[in-house]
């Protein structure tokens, strides 16, 4: 009997801890669901034992808002959602039943990286209860970092992660204190402590990201693997570099599908053989060069053929200086304006579809000078002030 109080408590206990341990890294309150384990079968009958799969595909939204890589900024990621009126100045939602797409590549070159997850994440539940849609999508970036590939991680950005991973430890430890939960599992188990021919003073750090984000690793799992890889959203299909015929035969389901699996640790240890090369999804450039005579018009528009409905490619990956931009008579969109200090501190800028007119929403100030042109002339966006109003001006090539 000396256990019963505590035997009627593991949910709520799970639950605040997990809720406590996300608040002290992200400074945010995030509730979670009172159970113990929603996909195990023990405690759940009916729940199923995978995760529920990324959805491929969603109808057109009134309004949809698409933003490039953030690589671990989160001040311009804010200015971004501001520039597009999703946020107030108090980083709450206020975008309605907009859709926002970010096209992946919020980890590496910054320091941000747990604290833009984390709010991408509160943002979501607010913007469903708003009836708006937030989805997000992997880059090459969260695949390298699932794969263990940490070229591109800062000092900050293991620090981020080395915190993270001493209250998540905390919280394992609360846990244990109660009869009536599962003991967790050790955080590191299978990770060395040492990395030869690395600087010790970054070892932690190491360690923390790995065991973070490796296949069935808690940030992955819980940020991560509900990621989309590719995305058709009404007439447009997202994807971080781009996509070949050869994806689209494989099947856009099947992608999302198996890029999931392996993130919860499902199958296998490597990513899939798609997200890896210089010709896989989130590598791709053959549509996103800045110059515009790079880009392989011909091959985009045989893909574009076999995706049904399809009408444009939005993609991030490449940085585009010059700002948003498209070509091939607007088939490809490229919207990775390298806005992070990490890349090349770029001024925010975002992608608006609304009611099929499709613009581009900048600080820009320069921008000021475009006067309308005549409609007839191709490869042009909308750009949109907003203090001024919409403007039509030249694409950037």
């Amino acid at each position: 009997m000396e256990y019963s109080t505590c035997r009627d408590l593991p949910p709520l206990l799970s639950s605040f801890v997990d809720t406590f341990v996300d608040f002290s890294v992200s400074g945010l309150f995030l509730p979670h669901p009172l159970n113990y384990n929603p996909n195990s079968p023990k405690e759940n009958p009916k729940a199923s034992t995978s995760p529920p799969l990324p959805q491929t595909r969603y109808p057109s939204p009134d309004r949809l808002i698409a933003i490039g890589d953030l690589h671990g900024d989160l001040q311009k990621f804010k200015e971004a959602l501001r520039l597009a009126g999703l946020t107030d100045g108090n980083g709450r939602w206020i975008g309605g039943n907009t859709t926002l797409v970010q096209v992946g590549d919020v980890l590496d070159r910054g320091g941000d990286e747990l604290k833009i997850l984390y709010f991408l994440e509160k943002l979501k539940g607010e913007a469903s209860r708003s009836d708006g849609l937030i989805i997000t999508m992997n880059g090459n970036h969260e695949i390298m970092n699932i794969d263990g590939d940490f070229r591109y991680v800062t000092q900050s950005g293991l620090d981020e992660f080395k915190v993270w991973a001493d209250w998540f430890c905390i919280g394992n430890s609360m846990k244990s204190l109660c009869d009536g939960l599962e003991k967790p599992k050790y955080l590191f188990e299978g990770i060395p402590s040492v990395f030869p021919g690395i600087k010790e003073e970054f070892h932690e750090g190491i360690r923390a990201r790995i065991a973070a984000l490796r296949p069935k690793g808690p940030i992955s799992v819980k940020f991560l693997s509900g990621n989309q890889t590719v995305l058709v959203i009404g007439e447009s299909v997202f994807v971080h570099g781009g996509l070949l015929q050869k994806h689209v035969f494989y099947g856009l389901e099947r992608i999302n599908e198996e890029v999931s699996n392996w993130i919860n640790g499902l199958t296998r240890r490597l990513s899939p053989d798609f997200v890896r090369g210089r010709d896989s999804v989130v590598w791709l450039r053959a549509f996103s060069e800045e110059l515009a005579k790079k880009c392989d018009c011909s091959t985009l528009e045989h893909v574009l053929a076999t995706i049904p409905g399809a009408k444009r490619m939005i993609m991030g990956h490449t940085i585009q200086e010059a700002g948003i931009n498209g070509v091939c008579e607007n088939r490809a969109i490229r919207i990775d304006v390298g806005m992070s200090k990490g890349c090349i501190n770029g001024l925010p800028e975002v992608l608006e579809i609304y009611n099929s007119e499709i613009r581009v929403l900048t600080s820009n100030r320069l921008y000021q000078r475009y006067e309308s042109l005549e409609a007839d002339k191709k490869e042009r966006l909308g750009l949109f002030l907003p203090e001024q109003g919409p403007k039509q001006v030249e694409v950037k090539s």
